[in-house]
């Protein structure tokens, strides 16, 4: 249990560390990640319900689950787009993210990604990590500047690590949809998170994108801590050594995927017979 830190200090206090970016995170116990008792309620509806969630640094967390299971309301509250009614969540030791705005909480080191890719299209593939970079300023002033050659070289170190260097100078519009993906992953790798959340990746790719995003999450795990929102358990099964199982906005099950797989209670609610 985290000591509580007094709400009005301790929030200014979160807030100020915002573009150290997480390169200074308190991260001592080795979590990254505490949602302690969250709860939500929509108009009575408790999409969170005293929701209980550990992440440690460097881990790739699977988060499977029903539709309607919470997983969405539960990277909202992580990212500051929904409040929760009860409980707490901090990231690190001393970032209590209930009282940052989504801003911060980004520009704090925590990446999200969406299941539908977010890309400029009419841009290229280089002039969108470039943009991606540069959050502060307007689009056409940010591509209207100098990049330095540290710059270039992060620009290049990504482009190599999504297998897009061939595609640097497409427009974005044109790759297929799993390059999209993979672009859009590159934008958020451009902020050097700390903590990044995936929601369904690899919805809509081939097989041979789906197998190189798996290699891909493997390698990032340890720079960054990822957690993965995912019903291909194919895919689930080739990148997780540890499986949560949210249920009607609660943790049903949490272990390694043949533990949940075995779960009776998983079985039941999700995986069927």
């Amino acid at each position: 249990m985290l000591e509580p830190v007094p709400d009005a200090g301790s929030s200014r206090e979160a807030i100020g560390l915002g573009n150290a970016a997480g390169k200074g995170l308190n991260t001592r116990h080795g979590t990254i990640l505490t949602l302690e008792d969250i709860s939500v309620s929509f108009d009575g509806f408790k999409a969170l319900n005293n929701l209980n969630l550990y992440i440690g640094v460097g881990e790739l967390r699977c988060i499977i689950g029903p539709n309607g299971a919470g997983k969405t309301t539960m990277m909202d509250v992580i990212t500051g787009k929904t409040r929760p009614t009860e409980g707490q969540a901090w990231f690190g030791e001393t970032l209590d993210l209930r009282h940052m705005s989504e801003v911060q909480i980004a520009q704090a080191g925590i990446g999200r990604k969406f299941q539908k890719p977010t890309v400029f299209e009419a841009l290229s593939v280089f002039e969108n990590l470039e943009l991606a970079q540069k959050t502060d300023k307007s689009v056409w002033a940010s591509l209207r500047a100098t990049l330095t050659g540290e710059q270039k070289d992060r620009i290049a170190q990504v482009l190599h690590t999504l297998r897009l260097i061939s595609s640097a100078q497409r427009p974005a519009g044109l790759l297929s949809h799993g390059q999209k993906q993979f672009l859009e992953i590159g934008m958020l790798l451009m902020q050097d998170p700390q903590l990044l959340l995936l929601d369904e990746p690899v919805a809509g790719m081939t097989d041979a994108e789906t197998e190189f995003t798996a290699e891909l999450f493997k390698s990032l795990a340890g720079k960054h801590s990822l957690m993965v929102v995912e019903h291909d358990m194919g895919f689930v099964g080739s990148i997780a050594d540890h499986v949560t199982v949210l249920h009607q906005g609660s943790v049903l099950a949490e272990g390694s995927l043949e533990h949940v797989q075995a779960d009776e209670r998983v079985i039941e609610v999700y995986l069927g017979r």
